[in-house]
């Protein structure tokens, strides 16, 4: 198969979606789901809610009024028995409804003297019906479904106690740079690293886990005993630095020692253009510029897919994003998509401030990125919105 050479940003990214399986699966207590992505679809083991329910706190009515009152019906205790005509119970919001009611009288709408009860009761108001939210047996979730606190919320409450989801994927960083600093500030030609910093956060935003963070310097040879030495353990490896092919670049050479099948060698997009994606055996080898904003970029095209796939999701969601207006012309190469950071206001979008390949205040402002085509995009004009995770 022969590599993708600076292909279009839409292209690298469905390729990215293709090369990679979805990730073996495990169970798990439903309350340790957040964030994860389900491996099989869910079903409502029960109707939701399981019996016909007051939505509201009152009296349960049986008939035309005014009505005696009876008794009481709490969430924990069902009346088991029908209403007689002309009486009523009081009824806690989630209490069964009994047999031959009528309606609910809300608790402040009710006149009460001494066990009379008078007021306007409508039909079936303030009545839930058994399985009005769901119905024994639907389709609740769907494979691929990220959870979130109320889908655990939902799935608890139709009787879910364990799920069976993707593993994380696993994934090592290989760090390269002579001039990286870990510690302090930096001087004398020195650079601290931000990179290092900030992915094992988007990764892990992105339902990643990271096992593996390792600084190498610019040398061939520890290239490629960092990136074999990860081989065994990971799904993807991810790597900063000498993705071009300048004098200390050395990735490709790398690549080419370890016999990894290059799959994407640059994609025209700005920044980030000098991307790469490998891969030996079942390992992903993903290429990320050195410079930070266009690291993230390159993280954003390729391994966003590249995440949604090892997690089971569909391509429809890395194809199908959000169109949104902008409120200022965007530029952007003839020959290129550009990748423009900022935020959402009011559904349109407003460009961030500080977009340097190598500058990292835009990134630490900004929600997400527009996807300006090639040739840019006019005022009011519709461009595809890509959401930081």
């Amino acid at each position: 198969m022969n590599p993708l050479i600076d292909g279009s940003w839409r292209q690298a990214r469905a390729l990215a979606f293709s090369t990679c399986a979805p990730t073996p699966t495990e169970v798990i207590p439903l309350a340790h789901a957040q964030g994860r992505s389900l491996a099989a679809h869910i079903d409502a083991l029960v109707d939701l809610p399981t019996d016909t329910t007051s939505a509201m706190d009152g009296y349960a009515v049986a008939g035309p009024g005014p009505w005696e009152i009876v008794g009481e019906i709490s969430t924990s205790a069902p009346h088991t028995s029908e209403l007689s005509n002309g009486t009523a119970v009081r009824i806690s919001t989630g209490g069964v409804i009994p047999g031959n009611t009528f309606g609910i009288i809300r608790w402040e709408d009710a006149e009460i003297h001494g066990t009379q009860l008078s007021g306007t009761a409508i039909k079936a108001k303030d009545i839930r019906p058994a399985g009005l939210e769901c119905t024994r047996g639907e389709r609740i979730a769907q494979a691929g479904t990220v959870i979130n606190p109320g889908m655990i919320g939902l799935l608890a409450a139709t009787g879910i106690d364990d799920l069976h989801v993707h593993r994380r994927p696993k994934i090592a960083l290989v760090l390269t740079g002579d001039e990286l600093i870990r510690h302090g500030a930096p001087g004398a030609g020195l650079v601290r690293d931000s990179i290092g910093t900030m992915l094992p956060g988007w990764l892990e935003k992105l339902g990643c886990e990271v096992i593996s963070v390792r600084y190498i310097n610019d040398l061939r040879s520890e290239t490629v005993a960092a990136l074999l030495e990860q081989m065994a353990t990971v799904d993807l490896i991810i790597t900063t630095g000498g993705t071009a092919r300048g004098a200390h670049d050395h990735m490709h050479d790398a690549l080419s020692d370890i016999s990894a099948q290059m799959l994407i060698d640059g994609v025209l997009v700005r920044p980030g253009h000098p991307m790469f994606l490998a891969k030996r055996q079942k390992v992903g080898i993903l290429g990320l510029p050195g410079n930070p904003q266009s690291a993230i970029t390159a993280l954003m095209t390729l391994g966003e897919p590249m995440a949604r796939a090892l997690l089971g999701q569909e391509l429809s969601q890395v194809e199908l994003l959000e169109r949104v207006p902008t409120r200022i012309d965007l530029r952007a190469p003839d020959d290129s998509t550009r990748l423009i950071l900022g935020t959402l206001r009011a559904g349109n979008f407003e460009m961030g401030s500080h977009l340097g390949s190598g500058m990292l205040r835009g990134l630490a402002f900004s929600t997400g990125f527009a996807v300006v085509p090639p040739g840019g995009a006019a005022t009011g004009e519709l461009v595809e919105w890509l959401a930081l995770p």
